[in-house]
């Protein structure tokens, strides 16, 4: 099953994608049929209006997730990359609802950073409350999985040793096209997929899942353990090596760059870069 949250007729809904159109769910966005996992499974069979997706304006497949974890230094080739050792246990940070924005949607860069990299990762949907979950459990846990860009003022980020400031700027993360259930892809719950990231059409970044130090259902275990992962929040798995940081010389985005984000199956986050429009107090 493929869901999104699109934004149509002045509000959002989710729907239930199609080959090349999309039935209308009764409900206003993914984040509610995760609520519900009766509702959630009944959106697989349920009918409704059909519409075309040729110009679809996608919201964030869940639009305000309670929680958005974050995972550091989980492919090989980055941590090499970046001049580090393959960690014993996951990286964890953090990022917030307010830095989402849709597949489509324009990345804002903000005035105060200069350094604004790109990374395409894996993001683990959860569909159902766990804590100190078993591998069974994890892999229950998951209802799906999704594109997202983790934008990185990397500036801000290397100011001290804690990378939250870097990692959830407003308006900068696009997450989306849709959720794609693990019944639908190679590898299931450990999905193994390729992961690329293009910019102004030349490719950064190109790896697969399988190449992850910590799977899914891995991650799923460790921060369950921490506290009760619940039903719409968000795990961004890592991303893998090409990151314009660690380039030489770097390369950063500027106004007018083309970004596209994409994983094999889960569709791609294609976004323009602009300069944030900040209003005098």
């Amino acid at each position: 099953m493929k869901l999104a949250t699109l934004r149509h007729e002045g509000a959002t809904t989710a729907i239930r994608i199609e080959d090349d159109e999309a039935v209308v769910l009764d409900a206003p966005n993914v984040d509610a049929l995760l609520a519900d996992p009766d509702r959630f499974a009944a959106a697989a069979t349920e009918d409704g209006p059909r519409i075309g997706l040729a110009n679809a304006d996608y919201a964030p497949v869940v639009t305000w997730p309670g929680k958005i974890v974050c995972v550091g230094q989980n492919y090989l080739n980055h941590i090499l990359e970046m001049g580090r050792e393959a960690p014993e246990y996951p990286t964890l940070f953090t990022k917030y609802p307010e830095a989402l924005i849709g597949a489509r949607d324009d990345i804002q860069l903000p005035p105060e950073s200069d350094k604004v990299d790109w990374e395409c990762e894996l993001a683990i949907i959860v569909g159902r409350p766990v804590r100190r979950a078993t591998p069974a459990q994890a892999e229950a846990a998951i209802a799906g999985f999704a594109v997202l860009n983790d934008i990185s003022m990397r500036d801000w980020q290397n100011r001290t040793l804690m990378w939250d400031q870097g990692k959830t700027w407003e308006r900068s993360a696009p997450f989306g096209p849709w959720l794609v259930t693990p019944d639908e892809l190679p590898g299931g719950v450990r999905p193994t997929l390729d992961v690329r990231c293009l910019v102004d059409g030349e490719v950064m970044q190109a790896d697969n899942t399988r190449d992850l130090v910590f799977d899914p259902v891995a991650l799923v275990q460790y921060i369950s353990t921490i506290l009760t992962l619940k039903p719409g929040d968000v795990i961004a798995s890592g991303t893998s090596g090409g990151v314009g940081h660690a380039r030489k010389p770097p390369r950063y985005l500027s106004a007018g760059a083309e970004v596209v984000t994409e994983i094999e199956h889960l569709g791609r986050c294609h976004n323009r870069a602009v300069n944030e429009e900040v209003l005098d107090a």
